[in-house]
């Protein structure tokens, strides 16, 4: 009898330990509960204050305090009418149908659109049996004024004797190419349209402070499908790219946002709808987007859009010498020990250059169907950046003007000297094509 009611009460402490640990687990997985939700909504709190935050200082910057007011005091009955009751205000029917950035990409798709034309080049090669025979080309470009000024790339218009523009009404007009910026693949076309026409344009963002894994949006025309958009990020900054001429633009961004045939001249804008970019080119082996696109930076393109409205080109600083690039023919044939750089064949008689003692060459040799001459100076450096070949000393004088004073850095007879050069203005680049 007694041992029975051991037996019991033993039961009944190690069940009521059972229970009290079991109290102790509840109560720790509750407070490790608590602080999952606590984090959570941290989380969610400081992602909704950054949101707000971004919100009214697009508020100020755009209608100053007063559109901040406006906005308070339409927020007081927001709990009462709710996100659904926002939305069809903003034309929208109901939020279920849409998530946050796709309400953006839609807004700025609507909004933006119709800035962006259709570009169809005409070139007509003659052929004595068939005559001219023409061949045709697009691409795309965005509207950036009410004057009816397109801003588009130098590779969508290049060698083009007609240049017809599609706007998004279906209207046609003929184009008039009134600037060219070889260098950085950038163009002005102008229209002429009637003065009751509706015309959208897009503001210039800035490209200054753009950040990998920022979200980018691209409209264009890719393979003549109109007004056509992708969405991406900004992949890479300040890409240096090499153009089919040869040439490299400095600065380039870099976007995942699919760019294909046709895109080229459109534009590239930020989750506010802000001009950052023009699609210039693809890295691709077939022709198609593999994901990677480059986009001439907009700080580029509003740097030299008022010299092409003005002049026609960009007016740039040049070392008035005739550059010879070399390679591993003329460095054996002169015994030269530098591996890369200018040769400085001639300079300008009585020109910048000489005035400031650089020296061109005396020794007369013949190089392919150009006779050149050996034993001037190699210049290796320009501005601070390293001269390998012409390529390099175009983009190192890419944002100089005539007058500039810029440090040349040279070989004359293996010693290293370094001279400050005023610049000249530089001629056209065919001369050197």
């Amino acid at each position: 009898m007694g041992d029975t009611i051991d037996e019991n009460v033993l039961k009944k402490k190690k069940r009521i330990a059972r229970l009290i640990a079991l109290a102790i687990l509840i109560l720790i997985l509750s407070f490790i509960a608590y602080g999952i939700i606590s984090w959570t909504k941290s989380i969610q709190l400081r992602r909704a204050e950054k949101i707000v935050r971004e919100a009214m200082e697009l508020v100020v910057e755009e209608k100053g305090e007063e559109g901040l007011i406006e906005i308070v005091n339409a927020l007081r009955n927001f709990s009462e009418i709710g996100v659904t009751g926002v939305l069809p205000v903003l034309g929208y029917e109901s939020s279920s149908l849409y998530n946050t950035s796709e309400l953006q990409n839609i807004e700025i798709y609507e909004k933006y659109n119709k800035a962006v034309v259709n570009i169809t080049t005409e070139m007509y090669q003659y052929n004595l049996v068939l005559g001219a025979v023409p061949e045709s080309g697009t691409g795309s470009g965005t509207i950036i004024d009410v004057q009816g000024h397109i801003l588009t790339n130098y590779h969508v218009i290049e060698g083009a004797d007609e240049v017809i523009v599609s706007l998004y009404d279906g209207s046609s007009y003929i184009g008039t190419v009134i600037g060219k910026d070889r260098e950085n693949d950038l163009a002005i076309v102008k229209i002429e349209f009637e003065e009751d026409k509706e015309i959208t344009t897009i503001e210039f963002g800035s490209s200054i402070n753009l950040k990998v894994g920022q979200r980018v949006l691209a409209i264009g025309n890719p393979f003549g499908y109109d007004r056509t958009l992708t969405t991406g990020i900004v992949s890479g900054l300040g890409r240096p790219i090499k153009t089919d001429d040869n040439l490299i633009i400095l600065n380039m961004i870099q976007t995942d946002a699919s760019i294909n045939p046709g895109n080229s001249g459109g534009p590239l804008l930020d989750s506010r709808g802000n001009l950052i970019g023009i699609n210039s080119s693809i890295y691709t082996n077939n022709g198609s987007s593999v994901g990677i696109g480059f986009a001439v930076p907009v700080e580029t393109a509003k740097r030299v859009i008022p010299e092409l409205i003005d002049h026609g080109k960009v007016v740039r600083g040049w070392l008035d010498i005739f550059p010879v690039q070399l390679d591993d023919q003329i460095i054996e044939y002169a015994g030269l020990s530098v591996e890369f750089g200018i040769l400085v064949s001639r300079v300008e008689e009585d020109g910048k250059a000489q005035d400031a003692g650089i020296r061109g060459g005396d020794e007369k040799v013949r190089y392919g169907t150009a006779i050149i001459n050996l034993g001037g100076d190699i210049i290796i450096g320009v501005d601070g950046v390293e001269i390998k070949d012409l390529a390099d000393l175009f983009s190192a004088l890419e944002d100089n003007k005539p007058g500039d004073i810029v440090e040349v850095m040279l070989i004359r007879k293996d010693e290293q000297i370094t001279l400050p050069v005023e610049l000249t203005n530089r001629p056209e680049l065919y001369e050197w094509d």
